[in-house]
C-alpha cells in the first residue's frame, strides 16, 4: 500500500478522535461552561448536522480545485475548528468550533476515499479505502480513550489541542506523501449530481443509513445497558467501547480485503451477521462475558460493510464519484442519528434499556434486503443489456421506442 494511505490515515485518526472524545468530556465541558448536560449534547448534535451539510457542501466548492488541494484546505479547517474549540471563551464559541471542525469530515473521508481507491490497482481498491477508515477505527481504540484520561486530568481543553496538532500531522503528511492529481477533466457539477438518479446509488446510501443505523442504535445506549442490565460499574463503560473499537478494526480490514474479491456476497454475509446478533444481544446482555463479547462482534460486523459499501457507491457512480462519495459519508451520520432517535423511543415507551438492538436488529436486517434488491435489479439490468445487445437492429429499436 502507497505511503500516501498513511497520511489519510491520520488525517482519519484525528477526525475520528474529535468526533467521539466528546462523549466522554460532556460533564467537563458544562462544569466548565456552566450548562447543563443535555445542553452540553448540543456539541454532538451540531457536530453530526455538520458532516451531513458540510460533505456535499465542501465537495461542491472543492470542485474547483485539485483533490489533494482540497484535502489539505480539509485539514486546515479542521485544525481551525479544533483549535477555536480548545480556546473557546463561551459554550457558543465551542459550538462553532465544533461545527468548523466537522464541515471537513465528510468532504474529507469523501474525496479520500476517491484519492485511496485511485493510488491503487483496481482489485486493491476496497482494501486502499480500508486502510484510510482504519484511522478512523484506531481512534476509536486510543485516541478517544487517552484523549478522555488527559481532559478528565489535565483539562479538556488540552484534549482539542492536541487533536489540531494530530491535523497539523495530517496537513503534513498529505503535502509530502499524498501525489498531485489533477481534477478529472470534463467533470462538472452537473456530472456528480447526475450519480444521484443512479437507483444503485441510491440503494448503496440506504444501505449505508440503515447498516451502521443498526449498529449505533446498540452502542449509543451500551453506557445505561451495560450497567443496569449487565451489571458492570460505571468506569468499566470505557474498556468496553474499546472492545468495540479494536472489533471496528478488525471488521474494516477483513470487510477491505474481501470486498475487492466478493463485494456483494460480503454485504450479504456481514449484514445478515449483524442482524442475528444484534436481536442475540437483548439475550447476552445478561452475562458480562457475552456481552462483552457481543460488543465486539457489533464493532467487527458493522464495520465490515463501510469498505464495501463505499466503494459500492464509488463503482456505481463512476466517472464523477467524488460528491457521491463524500454523501454517503453524510449518511453514515445519518443513520447514527435515526437509530439513536429510535432507540431513545422504544427506552421511552417502556421497553428497556435492550430494546434498542432489537431496532438495530430490523435496520440491519433492512439494509440487507436491499442489498439483495440491489443485485436483482443489477442483475436483470445485465440481462437486459445483453439481449439488447445480441438483438438486430430492428428489435433494439423497437425496445427503445417502447
Amino acid at each position: 500500500m502507497p505511503l500516501a494511505l498513511v497520511a489519510l490515515a491520520i488525517g482519519a485518526f484525528g477526525i475520528g478522535t474529535t468526533e467521539f472524545v466528546i462523549m466522554g468530556l460532556l460533564p467537563e465541558v458544562a462544569d466548565d461552561f456552566g450548562v447543563s448536560i443535555p445542553a452540553a449534547g448540543l456539541l454532538v448534535t451540531g457536530y453530526a448536522l455538520g458532516v451531513m451539510l458540510g460533505a456535499p457542501l465542501m465537495t461542491v466548492l472543492g470542485t474547483k480545485v485539485s483533490r489533494k488541494r482540497m484535502l489539505m484546505l480539509l485539514m486546515g479547517l479542521f485544525i481551525v475548528g479544533n483549535l477555536l474549540s480548545a480556546l473557546a471563551p463561551t459554550f457558543a464559541v465551542m459550538l462553532i468550533g465544533r461545527v468548523v471542525a466537522s464541515l471537513a469530515h465528510g468532504a474529507f473521508f469523501g474525496i479520500g476515499a476517491v484519492v485511496a481507491a485511485d493510488l491503487v490497482a483496481p482489485d486493491k481498491k476496497a482494501g486502499a479505502i480500508a486502510m484510510m477508515f482504519t484511522g478512523l477505527t484506531v481512534a476509536n481504540v486510543v485516541g478517544v480513550p487517552l484523549g478522555t484520561l488527559i481532559g478528565q486530568s489535565v483539562g479538556w481543553r488540552v484534549t482539542f489541542a492536541l487533536v489540531a496538532a494530530l491535523g497539523v500531522a495530517g496537513l503534513a503528511g498529505i503535502a509530502r506523501l499524498v501525489p498531485e492529481m489533477p481534477r478529472p477533466q470534463g467533470v462538472r457539477l452537473r456530472h456528480e449530481l447526475a450519480a444521484f438518479k443512479n437507483t444503485q446509488v441510491l440503494l448503496a446510501m440506504a444501505m449505508t443509513v440503515l447498516g451502521f443505523g443498526g449498529v449505533f442504535a446498540a452502542i449509543t445506549y451500551i453506557a445505561p445497558m451495560t450497567t443496569h442490565v449487565t451489571g458492570f460499574a460505571d468506569g468499566s463503560v470505557t474498556w468496553l467501547l474499546v472492545l468495540f473499537g479494536l472489533g471496528m478494526v478488525g471488521g474494516n480490514l477483513v470487510g477491505g480485503r474481501y470486498a475487492d474479491r466478493a463485494l456483494m456476497p460480503m454485504l450479504y454475509v456481514s449484514l445478515g451477521a449483524l442482524a442475528v446478533v444484534l436481536a442475540l444481544f437483548t439475550l447476552t446482555a445478561h452475562s458480562k462475558v457475552l456481552a462483552a463479547v457481543t460488543i465486539a462482534l457489533v464493532g467487527a460486523l458493522g464495520f465490515a460493510t463501510v469498505p464495501p459499501l463505499q466503494k459500492r457507491v464509488l463503482d456505481q457512480a463512476h466517472g464523477a464519484p467524488t460528491l457521491a462519495s463524500a454523501v454517503n459519508i453524510g449518511a453514515f451520520n445519518l443513520g447514527n442519528a435515526l437509530s439513536a432517535w429510535l432507540g431513545g423511543l422504544v427506552i421511552s415507551a417502556g421497553f428497556g434499556y435492550t430494546a434498542p438492538n432489537w431496532v438495530g436488529a430490523a435496520l440491519a436486517a433492512a439494509a440487507l434486503l436491499l442489498a439483495l434488491l440491489s443485485a436483482a435489479l443489477e442483475r436483470r439490468d445485465g440481462t437486459r443489456s445483453t439481449v439488447v445487445a445480441g438483438a438486430t437492429p430492428a428489435d433494439r429499436r423497437a425496445t427503445a421506442h417502447h
